[in-house]
């Protein structure tokens, strides 16, 4: 069942056209990944879906409520936790997540229990009668965590949450996200980070000029980029006719020669079929094997092959 649907979204600026025409749908259970290099319009869909920016046109819908008619129902099942810190540095962090919830409508023993539970689940009820002015940059990103997840909303939207902070926090915050999820939050999760998206998310959608241009999980991604593993044999040396035979074969989708050998991408489904008439060509031919080597295309070289850019260019 989808939780979120995005239905044909236009998001323009004069004759600046800032998300065109986006539709896609998430899962209710997801964890999903969303990604695209700077000005791809990945920020603007996030305030879109969240309330805060108007649609030039489409809609989005959310546990089946239109941000377009019923904005403030949309609102309710979603939390929040922007890139840039949300939280008041004068108030406690108690104070803090209290405000959110009395936003939300909690009010007396509900939102006491409410308020408790957020800050136990960032791991910071110890420091409910202190100032965020006093915690440490990871700190104040769980502080923020608590106060989007107070009123238990059905979605998540993480933006950036992980920037700036020590690896402990991260590890903390990542492993909060598949609790939340566990416990029954959709989760849409951004970063920079593409190891971070690799581990937690479920699927992944990458945005480029304010157009979807992939989705599905990391598997699926790679069907649709066609990219396939790669194999490094390291040899000695090679004859002419071994190499002929090697670069004719079939399987072989790409084939460079470097100094220490021979670099190959081949289909992975088939890699390992592959990889055993490599081995009898070289065998075949008296060419040594000094080393060989399987890799795996990762998030970031997919997304550097469908973009053209890093997660990071400007």
């Amino acid at each position: 069942m989808s939780l979120v649907i995005f239905r044909d979204v236009v998001k323009k600026y004069d004759m600046v056209i800032t998300v065109n025409h986006l539709q896609f749908t998430i899962g209710e259970g997801e964890i999903f990944g969303l990604l695209g290099p700077n000005g791809a319009g990945k920020s603007t869909s996030i305030q879109m879906l969240s309330g805060l920016l108007s649609l030039s046109s489409g809609d989005i819908l959310v546990d089946g409520f239109s941000i377009q008619k019923q904005p403030l129902e949309v609102k309710r099942r979603i939390g929040l936790v922007p890139q840039e810190l949300a939280i008041y540095e004068s108030l406690t962090a108690r104070e803090n997540v209290t405000f959110f919830g009395k936003l939300y409508g909690l009010r007396g023993a509900l939102l006491r229990d409410r308020v408790d539970e957020a800050l136990q689940f960032v791991g910071l009820l110890e420091k409910a009668k202190e100032k965020p002015s006093t915690f440490s940059g990871g700190m104040k990103r769980r502080l923020n965590i608590a106060c989007a997840i107070m009123h238990r909303p059905k979605l998540i939207i993480m933006d950036e949450p992980t920037v700036g902070i020590d690896p402990q926090s991260r590890n903390h915050i990542l492993e909060s996200i598949r609790t939340l999820n566990k416990l029954g939050s959709t989760v849409i999760y951004t970063s920079h980070y593409m190891e971070e998206v690799e581990a937690i998310c479920t699927r992944i959608g990458i945005l480029d000029q304010g157009k979807l241009i992939a989705c599905g999980t990391k598997d699926e991604l790679k069907r649709q980029a066609g990219q396939g593993e790669k194999l490094i044999f390291e040899i000695d040396r090679r004859s002419e006719a071994s190499y002929k035979e090697i670069s004719e074969h079939p399987g072989v989708k790409h084939l460079e020669e470097r100094d220490q050998g021979l670099t190959l991408e081949v289909a992975v489904k088939e890699s390992s079929s592959i990889l055993q008439d490599l081995l009898f060509i070289i065998q075949k031919h008296g060419i040594h094997l000094r080393k060989l080597t399987r890799v795996e295309p990762n998030l970031e070289s997919l997304f550097l092959q469908m973009t053209g850019r890093t997660l990071r260019d400007e």
